[in-house]
């Protein structure tokens, strides 16, 4: 049996936590997702059942915390952010949507507008095995606007995989990278934004990114164990960028910054106007940016 990549383990952790938040009020919420939990597996299943109790899942959230300051507050806000762009892009235009490194996002299934576009769920070739497996036990079959894509950025080329299962440059896109660019080298990384560079005219791109000085061991806000099993035991995380360069990063390729957020804007913006008391780490933001230049 082939050594699974070791990527591939950290698909379900967001899809867990995600469906945990659906035991918050509706009104304190920051993702809703009502098929989180239907989704999962029987043995995460019964784990987010357990943590229903309220003291029980404090519990959990506070040994998370402990361990890894804010990542549960990253995960939440990057979805909501992501959301209510795509949501909106959704509504005015967009052709196709394509969602690179997908893991066990609901997103394509969950939001209402998505129905809309030729959607493209890319992933590892076990990821998207995975997913298609448990989009079928849910759904009964994959829904005919959502093509499954099995990908390695490290050693093949999305210019080559995504026109094979049907995507036209010449549709308005909306791509979705979330939580994918520290888990690949700087070279596979400008290679999906060689690609990217042929997008129609206002196309939009969400994408997150883990600051480089972190990456480097310069900085580690409070995450000295998520270094230590990120990068000092085993190089599994590998690509950063600078806040301050992101925009000139963007401009090689054809694409202008919009907007970047991080920690901050999220509490401001998710947090704070519901009551809710959460730390979000500092080291991974956020780029929302539009396809502005000439197609190459």
């Amino acid at each position: 049996m082939p050594k699974k990549n070791r990527a591939a383990r950290t698909a379900w952790g967001p899809a867990v936590q995600v469906a945990l938040e659906q035991w918050i009020p509706p009104n304190q919420r920051i993702v809703h997702d009502a098929i989180a939990f239907s989704l999962l597996p029987d043995y995460l299943k019964l784990l987010v059942s357990l943590f229903r109790i309220a003291p029980l899942r404090h519990a959990l959230w506070n040994i998370i915390e402990r361990r890894v300051p804010g990542i549960r507050g990253g995960i939440l806000c990057r979805k909501r952010y992501i959301d209510d762009k795509l949501d909106d892009a959704l509504q005015h235009g967009i052709e196709s949507l394509v969602i690179l490194g997908a893991g066990m996002d609901t997103r394509a299934y969950r939001l209402p507008t998505a129905s809309a576009a030729q959607v493209y769920e890319i992933d590892l070739p076990e990821n998207i095995e995975c997913k298609e497996e448990y989009v079928r036990r849910l759904m009964g079959t994959v829904p005919a606007h959502v093509k499954l894509v099995p990908i390695d950025f490290n050693c093949q080329e999305l210019g080559q995989v995504l026109p094979d299962a049907g995507y036209s440059s010449k549709h308005k896109s909306f791509f979705v990278w979330e939580g994918v660019t520290q888990y690949i080298s700087e070279t596979a990384v400008r290679k999906v934004f060689a690609f990217l560079q042929q997008a129609s005219q206002e196309s939009r791109l969400a994408f997150t990114y883990v600051r480089k000085d972190f990456i480097e061991g310069k900085q580690f806000c409070g995450l000295d164990a998520l270094y230590s099993a990120t990068r000092a035991k085993n190089q599994l995380w590998q690509f950063g960028l600078e806040p301050e360069a992101v925009g000139a990063f963007l401009g090689e390729y054809g694409w202008s910054e919009i907007e970047q957020v991080g920690s901050a804007e999220y509490q401001e913006r998710y947090l704070k106007p519901v009551g809710r008391v959460m730390p979000v780490m500092q080291v991974e933001r956020i780029v929302y940016a539009e396809r502005s230049g000439p197609a190459s």
